[in-house]
């Protein structure tokens, strides 16, 4: 009895990812019978789960649509899982830490006692990283509206916000109206929110920090969906320098042109720091540190050619920094060390 109570839970956890399985393959994944397999289905059928039957070639099982389930039961890893996503999602959505929390209480409360020891056994602290510079949490109804955008792949109307968050009005400077994009991805790096869309009057794609977008009230107009240049959105988003980041504020800011492509220097650039695509071969990236020296210190870690470095007083410190190691060759001399490669 209880290894069945154990497959049924197993196969409602299937179920309960919405996409349609072929019988064979949940015979497969659950190491039964496809007869086992309809009799647990229909176990699952009279405890209320709406579990429908899909006839053709490409048939199978899945959970009806437009129903209420009853209460989701989770196995081991995903309760785990949850518990460690509701403590840490407050931290780049703006008011969810309460209701995150009450959510975790709920989830305990129904866990077997030994599930529940371990989960909390997982109390978390999150401790700010003073390099990644993260945006200030999004706001719950934007992500609503961003995200039933991309998944709908409906228009929408955005305008740019200033670094502050505020919004340009007409007549002021900086004020631009609003424009059409048609959003396509959601990112999130480094504690920050991005869209991915491309502009139909400007005939290009572009990532948005989502927190410098105001979005209007959803268009409701349908669009075709686009092949994203390159194909890897992640690397998209690391590699365009306009997204609406800013460099982060240190004592010490400075910049240099590297002689390797934005997508390599981006994938280690510290958080904070803003890299720009010149060409497949260069990039310019503008960082800052606490020292001059710091700086310097982490352009060397790119072991790569660069020039073009602002201001005088990074080049200053480069210099010292050049000079000081030109002493360690003479310790490498006397010393026992392996040559260079």
């Amino acid at each position: 009895m209880a290894d069945t109570s154990r497959r049924t839970l197993r196969l409602l956890s299937l179920l309960a990812t919405r996409r349609r399985w072929p019988l064979a393959e949940l015979a497969a994944r659950l190491a039964v019978s496809e007869r086992t397999v309809r009799r647990d289905i229909e176990t699952l059928r009279l405890l209320d789960y709406p579990v429908v039957t899909v006839h053709g070639p490409a048939g199978g099982y899945q959970m009806g649509p437009g129903h209420t389930l009853p209460p989701l039961l989770f196995d081991a890893d995903q309760a785990l899982a949850v518990a460690v996503a509701l403590q840490t999602a407050p931290s780049s959505v703006f008011g969810l830490g309460e209701d995150a929390a009450r959510a975790l209480e709920t989830l305990e409360q129904v866990m077997p006692a030994r599930l529940r020891a371990a989960v909390e056994s997982l109390r978390l602290t999150a401790l700010p990283n003073y390099w990644e510079f993260s945006a200030s949490p999004i706001d719950p109804e934007t992500l609503k509206v961003a995200g039933t955008a991309v998944r709908h792949r409906h228009m929408l109307r955005v305008e740019t916000r200033r670094t502050d968050g505020s919004r340009p009005v007409p007549g002021e400077a900086d004020f631009e109206p609003a424009r059409r994009l048609e959003p396509h991805h959601m990112v999130i790096w480094a504690g920050r929110w991005y869209m991915v869309g491309y502009e139909p009057a400007r005939s290009a794609w572009r990532a948005y920090r989502l927190d410098r977008l105001y979005l209007h009230p959803p268009t409701g107009i349908s669009f075709d969906p686009r092949d994203l240049p390159g194909g890897d959105v992640a690397l998209f988003v690391m590699t365009t320098h306009d997204r609406g980041d800013t460099p982060a504020s240190w004592q010490c800011t400075g910049s240099a042109r590297f002689t390797l492509p934005a997508e390599t220097v981006a994938r280690w650039a510290p958080g904070g720091s803003v890299v720009e695509h010149l060409d497949p071969e260069h990039c310019r990236i503008t960082l800052g540190a606490w020292s001059w020296a710091g700086v310097a210190g982490i352009l060397a870690t790119f072991d790569a050619d660069l020039d073009e470095v602002e201001p005088a007083e990074l080049v200053r410190a480069c210099r010292r920094l050049g000079r000081r190691w030109a002493g360690v060759t003479d310790i490498s001399e006397d010393a026992d060390l392996p040559a260079d490669p």
